[in-house]
């Protein structure tokens, strides 16, 4: 089983309403606004979509919805994650039941498992769902971090299609592609194209909420082996990279499409509006660009 997953795969926002409910108009604005702009792949209730503040009942609205706004067009891959196996597989179960191309499940967090418990974990997930499942790997936000030792094992398993890498390690990258045939998505904007260079076959982003077109012209440059223009997009979106995590992700971003008024300016605890010296530095980094 091979991956859909390639290009630019927003990890979209969740917009909501100022009484703190889901905003599911906008929601389906973004969606349009992406598939129009050329995103090759949506990525709901992910840490961008503050997950972990949704309920579940939320959780599977909220994919439900975007399964349903997208249409078919493009693929959708629901993030389905948790520490609680139990959990991430009822997640999973429920995106393939919802028709989600793939399920992005993330190494559970707070727990810290060993190897072993991250692969029986994998292998649980993969052993009794047929969705394509996207590994997840993001120790800055777990607290651990999957070995491409045990990597390469879990992509014996027919539906572990691709993995998501946000170690920031281009050694973690390049050990797991050496070690296994897996497909490989940057999880950080600022490295799509040296991770792209070294075998990957795209991003999941979160600079691509604000820059759509941009961020899959980026990687059809690098798909096609035009580095030139691929080095050309780097340079011009790398300020805003970095603009977009000067807080914790997703306050910058949503912080930016309520300024461009795509979204309102509404978070949900603990996550709180920006500070005023960060917003100015948001606002000017997309103005520079040319977004308001």
């Amino acid at each position: 089983m091979r991956s859909v997953f390639r290009g630019s795969i927003v990890a979209i926002v969740t917009p909501f309403n100022q009484d703190g409910s889901i905003d599911f108009d906008s929601l389906e604005q973004l969606v349009e606004w992406h598939i129009e702009s050329g995103t090759n792949g949506i990525l709901p209730c992910g840490t961008t979509g503050e997950s972990p503040t949704l309920s579940h009942e939320e959780h599977d609205l909220v994919v439900d919805s975007v399964i349903k706004f997208v249409n078919k067009r493009i693929p959708v891959l629901a993030g389905a994650g948790s520490n609680s196996t139990s959990e991430a597989l009822r997640l999973t179960k429920h995106a393939e039941d919802a028709g989600a191309s793939g399920a992005l499940v993330i190494t559970p967090y707070y727990n810290k498992p060993t190897q072993a418990g991250l692969k029986a974990h994998f292998t649980k997930i993969a052993s009794e769902t047929n969705i394509p499942i996207v590994i997840y790997n993001v120790p800055g936000r777990t607290g651990i971090s999957i070995a491409p030792e045990t990597v390469a094992e879990l992509a014996e398993l027919k539906n572990i299609v691709a993995i998501k890498e946000a170690s920031g390690s281009l050694d973690q990258a390049s050990s797991i592609l050496t070690k296994c045939n897996i497909d490989l998505l940057s999880g950080d904007d600022s490295l799509t194209v040296p991770l792209m260079s070294i075998g990957g076959c795209g991003i999941v982003s979160v600079v691509a909420n604000i820059v759509p077109g941009k961020m899959a012209a980026l990687t059809k440059a690098m798909m096609k082996g035009n580095l030139p223009a691929a080095e050309q997009l780097h340079r011009e979106l790398y300020p805003l990279c970095k603009a977009m995590f000067i807080e914790t992700n997703p306050v910058p971003v949503k912080t930016a499409l309520s300024l461009m008024g795509k979204i309102e300016e509404v978070f949900r605890l603990p996550m709180v509006p920006i500070s005023d010296t960060n917003k100015e530095i948001v606002k000017k980094a997309i103005e520079t660009i040319g977004l308001i």
